[in-house]
């Protein structure tokens, strides 16, 4: 396996990060993703979603066989690649992602909380760089780093390659898009997520349409994964509910999410809804998410696992 310019006890790792929740980046007229510059906010809103993701695993791990090795296919800063090993106490865990300052975050989590001596990190690009493992992965989880690739069909196919027998590929995809607020915050038209929510949605579109090598594909995950020689096991969603009133943490984490909103879409918003969200932002103004109380962050994600059984 090849250590790139990590220490030989780092193990290994590929692209992406773990979510697209904000589809933040940085550039007004491009949908490259910056995901090194977007490492903060990755880490928080992982860590937000912590108890999402330990359910998550934890109905994973009643479906599943003690791994030996998991990869964590576009791990991002690493939060779930250590929540990962911590349910899983007897598998070696592997980081891969495109962002080499992402996988330095995930080593230096997995230091911190003592997991290292059985945590490594791989720095390349999804699928290819699988090819860089010694063995067969019995766990890949792939969270919401496949529609990063222009060819999700053959990146599932490449997934499936790389399971040993009896292996497990779970894909968290899909989900609804989260909510931070009431229909009606008493300023502006009612309806602001929703709005912003369409705007999403041709992003990405568009940022799916310009991928290397991009193929049109119904995301119908459990029929990919059986055109990939897989048995679907499983399909089910899990919420993230944290009620208002919230925590600072997650206004934080709000704030940044709709701020990165406001910046990627500040020419293509109406006129008023520009406005609320300036408001919505400025923390002096009462009706800003850092002072109201009625902000909130509920979302729901879904896995999808699938078997190699020859």
């Amino acid at each position: 396996m090849r250590r790139s310019t990590l220490t030989a006890s780092r193990g290994e790792a590929g692209t992406m990060a773990h979510d697209h929740e904000t589809h933040g980046h940085h550039h007004h007229d491009h949908t490259d993703i910056d995901w090194s510059r977007m490492a903060e906010h990755l880490e928080t809103q992982a860590e937000l979603f912590t108890p999402l993701y330990e359910r998550a695993l934890a109905w994973l791990g009643h479906k599943q066989t003690e791994p030996g090795l998991i990869v964590d296919a576009g791990s991002g800063p690493g939060v779930l690649s250590c929540l990962l090993a911590d349910a899983f106490p007897g598998a070696r865990v592997v980081a891969v992602d495109g962002a080499e300052p992402l996988l330095e975050r995930a080593q230096a989590r997995a230091e911190r909380l003592g997991v290292a001596d059985r945590f490594g990190t791989l720095a390349g690009e999804l699928p290819g760089i699988l090819d860089e493992l010694d063995y067969p992965v019995d766990l890949l989880w792939a969270s919401r780093s496949l529609h990063h690739l222009g060819d999700q069909r053959a990146g599932i196919a490449a997934f499936a390659s790389r399971l040993a027998r009896g292996g497990t590929l779970a894909l968290m995809e899909g989900g609804l898009p989260p909510r931070f607020l009431p229909r009606d915050i008493g300023i502006g038209r009612p309806g602001l997520q929703a709005r912003l929510d369409a705007l999403e949605e041709e992003w990405f579109a568009a940022m799916r349409a310009d991928l290397p090598d991009s193929v049109p594909e119904v995301e119908d995950w459990p029929a990919l994964m059986a055109s990939a020689g897989l048995r679907h096991t499983g399909t089910r969603s899990f919420m993230l509910d944290l009620p208002a009133p919230t925590t600072d943490r997650a206004r934080g984490y709000i704030a940044g999410s709709l701020g990165r909103l406001r910046d990627v879409f500040a020419e293509r918003l109406a006129a008023d809804d520009r406005e609320t969200l300036d408001r919505l932002l400025d923390p002096e103004d009462a009706v800003s998410v850092h002072r109201r109380a009625d902000v909130f962050v509920l979302a729901v994600h879904t896995v999808h696992t699938a078997v190699r059984t020859g």
